[in-house]
């Protein structure tokens, strides 16, 4: 027998599919229940309002992103490295729905400080991510450069995810993964 959905993440996903395709104005308690099939009542038990339902959906989301760099593996550093960069091209963040949903999240950071706040907490916790796995894969360099090169590749994922929404070309995606991996994994410069 399969087990049952947990009602508190169903909602949670609610929250994210009415964000991803009406906005944030579709976020109510009674609209979160209908989408995620539960009773009212059940949405506010769980969350006591609107803000803290997009809190709790913009830490849902932040674990999405963190999987891409912090992921159980047996691979070698440079391997997981590479596996991780290739994850940012996953179908599954360069479909329209979560690029759309990745849009109205980063516009909630200009809508409330405790959304700027979560955002910038997500997107240190990312960096910090990736900058390790960089570290790993070349224990050469320095702290300072591991940072410099996760900014980096940070600005081109980003950008990516921005031009996928105007429908960038397979090459394209290929091509700006591979340019991460050669930033990431460029030798160290000597003194």
């Amino acid at each position: 027998m399969k087990p049952e959905p947990d009602k508190r993440e169903l909602i949670i996903e609610a929250v994210l599919k009415l964000i991803s395709e009406e906005g944030i104005a579709a976020v109510s308690a009674r609209n979160v229940a209908g989408e995620a099939g539960v009773a009212l009542g059940l949405v506010n038990y769980y969350f006591k309002d609107k803000h803290n339902l997009i809190c709790q959906a913009l830490l849902a989301f932040e674990e999405h992103d963190l999987a891409i760099v912090n992921f159980d593996s047996k691979l070698a550093a440079p391997a997981k490295l590479k596996k991780s960069l290739e994850m940012v091209a996953d179908k599954k963040f360069l479909s329209a729905d979560y690029l759309s949903l990745r849009m109205q999240l980063w516009s909630l950071a200009k809508v409330h400080k405790d959304f700027a706040k979560l955002n910038t907490q997500a997107h240190k916790k990312y960096l910090k991510g990736l900058e390790e796995l960089i570290a790993a894969a070349s224990p050469k360099l320095s702290a300072t450069e591991a940072r410099k090169r996760a900014v980096e590749i940070d600005l081109i994922q980003n950008g990516l995810w921005l031009s996928a929404l105007l429908g960038v070309d397979p090459a394209t995606v290929k091509k700006a993964v591979e340019l991460t991996k050669e930033i990431a994994l460029a030798p160290a410069k000597r003194g």
